[in-house]
């Protein structure tokens, strides 16, 4: 039976270690080639392992990708739990939502151009919970008081949709202020709160 164990516990790690290549060279293709340009054939060139190997875990390019997807949803999720957790009222929670959203996205633009965000499924088990953990952190803070009473329901569904919605734009490190000020005043006072904000703060 001991040796039973071994032996799964060895192939699940051959398993977790090959799926890990595939991915890691998918995320180099993708970015030095394009999403659009690059084939199964090039992602299964950059590693080391055999193509039967990379059809043993994905059916196609669109596979991988949406794997790299839900592997950056899970990657997200406990930096923006934390930045609403920390928030003492609602534009800190605001604010931090968007920051740590709008820097990752950032950080991973390479993964997830703005011309493939029609490929991003939204229904996948991962992006549904981080869609939980955000309604769940939204109720907790509404009964903390640092949100006002609120639909949880509609709030995370109109925060994720101008978060994504934004992220596209972002360029550079500088972007992630001026957008993450505008998302913000754009909840805490909608549009009548952006009109008194200064364009440069906006």
């Amino acid at each position: 039976m001991s040796a039973s164990r071994t032996r799964t516990t060895r192939r699940d790690l051959t398993k977790a270690q090959n799926r890990d290549t595939i991915l890691a060279a998918a995320r180099s293709v993708f970015a030095e080639m394009g999403f659009a340009a690059a084939s199964v054939r090039d992602i299964i060139r950059a590693t080391p392992l055999a193509s039967g190997t990379f059809y043993n875990y994905f059916k196609s390019k669109e596979d991988v990708y949406q794997a790299l997807r839900d592997d950056a949803a899970l990657a997200i999720r406990p930096r923006l739990r934390e930045a609403r957790r920390q928030a003492k009222d609602a534009r800190e929670f605001l604010d931090g939502q968007f920051r740590a959203f709008f820097t990752f996205a950032l950080a991973n633009r390479g993964l997830h151009p703005a011309s493939e965000t029609s490929r991003f499924r939204m229904d996948t088990p991962e992006v549904f919970a981080g869609f939980a953990e955000l309604r769940e952190d939204i109720e907790a803070a509404v009964a903390l008081g640092v949100l006002p009473p609120v639909d949880p329901a509609r709030l995370t569904e109109a925060l994720t949709g101008v978060g994504f919605e934004v992220s596209r734009g972002l360029e550079s490190e500088a972007d992630i202020d001026g957008a993450a000020q505008f998302a913000t005043a754009l909840f805490l006072g909608g549009m009548g709160m952006l009109a008194k904000t200064p364009a440069s703060e906006a």
